[in-house]
């Protein structure tokens, strides 16, 4: 069974916009951080997997369209400065208030990709920067990273908590065995 590293994007792989989203290729800049998690991914044979809620499609800020440009330029400037790029990209459209089972913190989209791709939970991560990535890291049996100013009283179901991305790649390394 392969293994993967499932990331979240926004605040991740790119910078938030506060209270906004990222509708169009010139709001999308990447966290340089992120660059030497997906190479270290890759180097270490990690699928490298990019699942992201994206309710600004359920609203109707942006289209499916536009969010396909977004990846495409991401896909496009991860193949020019390091060389490869995310395996597959999952994304949810609908609105919190659905409670659909693809949206996380429910466990829909990873599960979909372990299966697609016979995928270890166990052997992989789900990195994210919100309660609801850790939560739904959790639920698929993964291991979880959450980056931000939380406690682990508030959230059990991270496996780590760390105040940014710069050291996510000391866990991996850390852990990589185990």
């Amino acid at each position: 069974m392969k293994k993967a590293l499932f990331i979240d994007r926004d605040g991740i792989v790119n910078k938030k916009i506060p209270h906004d989203y990222v509708k169009k290729i010139e709001e999308f800049t990447f966290q340089d951080e992120i660059l030497p998690i997906l190479a270290w991914g890759k180097s270490h044979e990690y699928l490298l997997i990019l699942i992201t809620n994206q309710q600004g499609i359920g609203k109707g800020i942006m289209s499916e369209s536009d969010l396909q440009t977004i990846h495409n330029h991401m896909n496009s400037i991860l193949l020019d400065k390091i060389g490869l790029c995310f395996d597959d990209i999952y994304f949810c459209p609908d609105l919190a208030e659905s409670e659909s089972f693809r949206r996380k913190p429910n466990p829909g989209m990873l599960l979909e990709a372990i299966e697609k791709w016979h995928i270890n939970p166990q052997q992989s991560w789900m990195i994210g920067d919100s309660i609801s990535d850790a939560k739904a890291g959790k639920i698929s049996e993964t291991r979880t990273i959450l980056v931000g100013n939380y406690s682990a009283e508030q959230v059990p179901e991270a496996d780590f908590i760390i105040k940014d991305l710069h050291d996510v790649l000391s866990i991996l390394e850390h852990t990589k065995g185990q």
